[in-house]
């Protein structure tokens, strides 16, 4: 990944996704902004108990990265319930839907994942100009979202998998992610994906969801950053507990 520090801001990008002209992204640390511990401190999340005014402020610098352009969030609920953006609707700044996955054809608006822990898989078809932010948690993983994510851009918008960009967050890492139910919370078919100490490598298991959806290995992009590991970076749920959330964005320029 690339880093860079944007007035106070420490963001980091994707090479894959840089390359491509007119799509902007970004994955925001927990730095900078204006929250306090244990939320400190660049929080976006609403309903973590952190002050609505600092959740605002925090916003508005992220959207400040994005020159002003609207900020998608959706209420995620660990589902896979997807927004589809066409054109026909209108964006709005704001928390406008339970869903836990966006897809756009609408230059301007980004679209917003919050994270403490799970993955957001960003996707990007560059000949259809169509781009997808996924929530990914490993309920997420179990439904597989993101198969439905690539099953929809191809279905809506006549996307080909072989032509989308895929990019992994920081997340919960194979070092950290320890599942001692796992047997009742976790198929069969991810159990070759944990050690001797029943951790799982989530990011392994997105990677052959995404080829699996038909997304060549070659273009897919992994942070390999656990976030329990780095919490002077990112927010952890697992490590923390009481705790924020950072946020990754996606979107063409208008």
């Amino acid at each position: 990944m690339l880093k860079t520090i944007h007035n106070g801001l420490a963001i980091f990008r994707f090479a894959n996704l840089s390359r491509q002209p007119g799509l902007d992204h970004a994955v925001f640390t927990r730095n900078g902004g204006f929250s306090l511990p244990p939320f400190a401190s660049l929080n976006v999340g609403e309903n973590t108990g952190d002050r609505p005014e600092a959740i605002r402020k925090n916003r508005q610098m992220v959207a400040g990265y994005f020159e002003g352009r609207p900020l998608v969030f959706v209420k995620q609920v660990h589902g896979k319930n997807l927004l589809v953006m066409d054109g026909t609707d209108t964006a709005a700044s704001g928390e406008i839907k339970e869903a836990d996955a966006m897809i756009s054809a609408v230059p301007g608006p980004m679209l917003c994942i919050k994270l403490a822990d799970c993955q957001s898989v960003m996707l990007y078809d560059h000949i259809k100009r169509v781009a997808a932010n996924i929530h990914s948690g490993w309920r997420g993983s179990v439904a597989n979202i993101i198969g439905t994510t690539v099953r929809t851009m191809t279905d809506k918008f006549g996307c080909l998998p072989s032509n989308m960009l895929a990019a992994i967050s920081p997340s919960l890492g194979p070092c950290c992610a320890e599942f001692k139910n796992y047997e009742k919370e976790l198929p069969e078919a991810f159990w070759k994906y944990k050690d001797g100490k029943n951790r799982f490598d989530f990011w392994q298991i997105s990677k052959k969801q995404l080829t699996d959806a038909g997304v060549p290995e070659a273009n897919i992009e992994t942070a390999g950053i656990c976030t329990s590991c780095n919490t002077d970076f990112f927010f952890s749920y697992r490590k923390e507990g009481i705790t924020g959330r950072f946020v990754t964005a996606i979107g063409m320029a208008t």
